[in-house]
């Protein structure tokens, strides 16, 4: 007798998570067989959800076990009490946390944005978690020019009168994606609002407060010193460009790097010299993409696939 056939939607859990952040829950979506111990974790960027991996999960599922959690303050995931803690420290503690729930010493990873810094992170470790790493548009060095786009809209307008309205302002946010049928602009959208009770408006799904660290970044406060480590304290404080180079540097694992070739977060004069440079990346980059890529395209997929499939050792 053959095996059942993998079920089209994900099952949910949640890890429990602790720390300086204080006591809270990060949910995950996981698919595939439960007790395959090739995993892949799948984290997202700034603003978005675990649901953004849903297309890489369906075609890597029948192989791996594939996990996207949806980083705390977003998604399904518990808001921080203290939104100084928003920030890659807590964020790559939390993932740890997961990890041990998972039972699983080490995990393939696939970071887009926010969700590659936070991968950049583990992997830099001694004795690292991480035994293939993806990271999708973003690099060793973060243009503060791209941070301030960046920092003018998150968190800016959390609730909106209407999901037209929040369609419209959405759609501008997110051209760098690229183009994308009128099914996926329903689904990148769709998936990060939510209804307010007992209104006709809607609201992003994330609690607006991740946005804190850009303010204090681009405001007139320097005085929040709740940063953990040298990523949190480049990204909270960037008086110019944000320089990751010792955290890329101590890299080890096999490493793919994907840039959407009009990304504005991912210049390609970083990308040339990170090919020289830490794990000497492979590269991928995709036309008519800014950043970021979404991996929502069968060629972009198949570049994950293909890199994730091989030996751990290659």
């Amino acid at each position: 007798m053959g095996s059942s056939p993998l079920p089209d939607e994900p099952r949910w859990a949640f890890v429990r998570c602790g720390g300086p952040a204080g006591d809270h829950r990060m949910a995950y979506q996981e698919w595939g067989q439960p007790g395959n111990p090739e995993v892949v974790v799948c984290v997202h960027g700034l603003t978005r959800v675990s649901d953004d991996f849903s297309e890489l999960a369906r075609a890597l599922r029948d192989r791996y076990r594939v996990v996207c959690p949806d980083v705390a303050g977003r998604g399904r995931s518990d808001w921080l009490k203290n939104p100084a803690f928003y920030g890659v420290a807590q964020y790559a503690a939390d993932m740890v946390e997961l990890i041990a729930q998972l039972k699983i010493e080490r995990v393939r990873w696939v970071g887009t944005s926010m969700g590659g810094l936070i991968g950049m992170s583990l992997a830099a470790m001694q004795d690292a978690p991480i035994s293939r790493l993806v990271l999708n548009d973003v690099g060793a060095v973060l243009p503060a020019q791209a941070l301030a786009r960046i920092a003018r809209y998150v968190g800016r307008t959390p609730e909106f009168e209407s999901r037209r309205e929040a369609e419209i302002a959405l759609r501008a946010i997110f051209s760098g994606f690229g183009p994308h049928s009128e099914a996926q602009w329903r689904k990148l959208i769709d998936t990060v609002l939510v209804e307010v009770s007992g209104t006709d408006k809607v609201r992003v799904h994330y609690d607006p407060a991740i946005a804190e660290p850009f303010r204090l970044a681009y405001g007139s406060d320097q005085s929040d010193e709740a940063t953990h480590d040298l990523t949190d304290r480049a990204v909270n404080h960037p008086a110019s460009d944000i320089d990751l180079w010792p955290i890329y540097d101590a890299i080890r694992c096999p490493t793919l790097l994907l840039r959407g070739a009009l990304s504005d977060l991912f210049t390609s004069q970083v990308l040339d010299e990170m090919r020289t440079r830490g794990p000497r990346p492979e590269v991928a980059e995709f036309a008519g993409v800014g950043h970021a890529p979404t991996l929502m395209h069968a060629d972009q997929i198949a570049v994950v696939d293909e890199f994730l499939s091989r030996p751990s050792w290659h």
